[in-house]
């Protein structure tokens, strides 16, 4: 039986059909044409999946809320600067299918991350403002924090993440931006990671502090879990003891310990948050007794990092080799591993969807069915990959007026620029980089934004575009401006091999070579965060140098990986070529994915005293 369903009325159609209508470069069939008349008429209605009734739990029947400081939740809402938001979006896409009962907290950040533009190949920093009150609802209830003595005010804007059977996770956005509170008070939720310590310390204690109370104000009392994607929303805990301590039931630390998880993303010192004691106790005030903080949190300043450690029954890093590393950065802790994964049905591309449909039927729901991708066929395979290779080449042509060829071997570098990413590592060597590409042909297209603040990852960018000018038409080099989540669907899908370079063992997992995966396009990495268990060589893709090497020493296997194995299997056996696209998705795609994730969050991590954490 067919797995395509009629939008509209939800009956199984025959691939065949010539009842057909497009939107948005998405081609929908119907059983009818009074279907089709009817999605016509309302696609808003009808787009994206069969109509299924929204569903949503009281929010006393919510049994998780997940704290992020930044959450991706669609290319216009600007409220994410890389992995880890988009890592927050696809966990609770995967919440929603999988019906788990979540409420998610973050904040709104009026002004967004940062609007890059690449002028001369250097990044200038622009504000990317969005207006909340256009394009989400907002929440009746207030809550209320200290911040240096004063009272500010917040409430909340909700965005609905709707699953796949129509399940709803909604996501709360904090804002200070209202009248009753003072001018720079009402700029605290405004800006992601922009500011100073004082502003930082403020956010978090919007967050964490802030979230707790909206949490209450909105009646959510069935909570069982707090987890913390990060440091950043430490503070949440620690509202939660001083709650209890406040209604005479003590200090029970263990108590709120069981409620706790915390997800730590970074071997990266930069990515934990530390914070000055006597800035601590002019923002932050009198939330819990000096002596309670420094116990929890340090006695050399207000560590984020050390406060969620102490206050969590569960931790975790995000890969097996990261849990290794954060292990030795924080001895005495148990760290446990759940590696990351990506949602599949948002970052598998249209081509590919219609054959993962029509070979595997129900993969949308159960990702692990991709293992049968290794019986896919060859030339449908190819053929669904080549049409999203088009797609990208006619993207790039539009937004930078290059034209890429669509047979040339196309390697893909998009992440958060930042000097341990090494972006400029694959032009080492421009001589032997040009030989390749003259013997066989070879291009590379790059995205990725730096931190206003990263001068590193600023001249990385700069470097990129310093040897893509020597490389000139010998091998095109194309770095797309304002990379977002449109972009990453395409270079995802479109490219044909996926890079990634960074410095060992500072890669805590990475998901863009998981999204990858899901279109059947194998990684060139290093051998850190998710590759350390994703490669197998030759099989899925293929390492960089072993699990050590410099620059010099990476840079050389690199080359030798291009020149022996991987340029003249993609041009002179093509078979062998899409043998191993078909094993990235067999094999990665199928383990690597938030519904494995998620699963394993709720059997291991999150509390189900009560019978579960579900909605049902």
């Amino acid at each position: 039986m067919s797995s395509v369903r009629d939008p509209v009325c939800g009956m199984p159609v025959a691939e065949s059909t010539s009842i057909v209508a497009e939107l948005d470069g998405t081609r929908f069939r119907f059983c009818s044409e009074f279907c089709r008349q009817q999605f016509v008429r309302h696609p808003a209605a009808y787009n994206g999946q069969v109509h299924a009734p929204r569903r949503a739990v009281s929010w006393a029947e919510r049994r998780i809320a997940y704290f992020t400081m930044e959450i991706a939740l669609e290319s216009g809402i600007p409220t994410y600067s890389g992995g880890l938001g988009v890592l927050a979006g696809d966990t609770l896409r995967s919440c929603a299918d999988l019906e788990v009962a979540v409420v998610a907290i973050s904040l709104v950040h009026r002004q967004g991350y940062v609007h890059q533009e690449l002028r001369d190949g250097r990044q200038i920093d622009h504000q990317a403002p969005w207006q909340p009150e256009n394009r989400l609802g907002v929440v009746e209830a207030r809550a209320a924090v200290e911040i240096e003595g004063r009272s500010v005010t917040l409430r909340a804007w909700r965005h609905d993440i709707v699953g796949s059977r129509g399940y709803v996770v909604p996501v709360l956005l904090l804002d200070t931006d209202v009248a009753e509170n003072a001018e720079d008070d009402r700029r605290i939720t405004d800006r992601l990671y922009g500011g100073d310590d004082r502003y930082r310390l403020a956010q978090e204690i919007v967050l964490g502090i802030g979230g707790v109370r909206l949490l209450e104000a909105l009646g959510c009392t069935g909570l069982r879990t707090f987890h913390l994607n990060e440091g950043h929303a430490a503070l949440a805990p620690l509202e939660l003891l001083r709650g209890r301590a406040s209604t005479s039931q003590g200090w029970d630390f263990q108590a709120i310990r069981n409620r706790t998880v915390f997800t730590t993303h970074t071997p990266v010192a930069s990515g934990h948050d530390r914070f000055d004691w006597r800035l601590v106790q002019r923002v932050l005030g009198d939330a819990a007794p000096p002596e309670v903080l420094e116990m929890l949190a340090g006695r050399e300043g207000l560590d984020m990092t050390r406060l969620a450690l102490d206050v969590s029954h569960y931790v975790n890093g995000v890969a097996l080799r990261h849990r290794e590393v954060s292990s030795t950065l924080f001895p005495g802790y148990d760290i446990h591993q759940i590696t990351n994964g990506v949602h599949s049905r948002t970052w598998t591309s249209d081509p590919l969807k219609e054959l993962f449909d029509k070979h595997m039927p129900g993969w949308r729901e159960d990702p692990m069915m991709l293992r049968n991708a290794i019986a896919l066929p060859d030339g449908e395979l190819w053929h669904s990959h080549q049409h999203a290779k088009s797609q990208l080449v006619d993207l790039i042509t539009d937004r930078t007026r290059r034209c890429l060829s669509r047979d040339a071997l196309t390697i893909g570098f998009a992440r958060r620029a930042t000097g341990y990413k090494r972006a400029e590592l694959v032009f080492s060597d421009r001589t032997r980089l040009r030989a390749i590409a003259q013997l066989y042909g070879l291009q590379i297209v790059f995205a990725g934004k730096a931190h206003p603040r990263d001068e590193h990852g600023k001249a990385g960018i700069a470097a990129v575009h310093t040897a893509a000018r020597e490389l000139g038409d010998t091998l095109p080099v194309v770095y797309l401006e304002d990379y977002d989540l449109d972009v990453a669907r395409a270079m995802v899908a479109g490219c044909d091999l996926w890079l990634n370079t960074p410095q060992r063992p500072l890669e805590a997992s990475g998901t863009s070579g998981m999204k990858a995966a899901h279109n059947g396009v194998p990684s060139l990495s290093i051998l850190d965060g998710w590759w350390r268990e994703g490669h197998i060589e030759g099989v899925t893709g293929w390492s960089i140098g072993g699990d050590t090497g410099d620059d010099a020493s990476d840079a050389l296997d690199l080359y030798r990986k291009l020149e022996e194995q991987i340029v003249p299997m993609f041009y002179e056996r093509r078979a062998a070529w899409i043998r191993v696209m078909k094993q990235a998705i067999a094999i990665n795609a199928s383990f690597f994915n938030t519904h494995r994730m998620v699963r394993q969050y709720v059997d291991h991590a999150y509390a189900v005293d009560d019978g579960g954490v579900n909605a049902g």
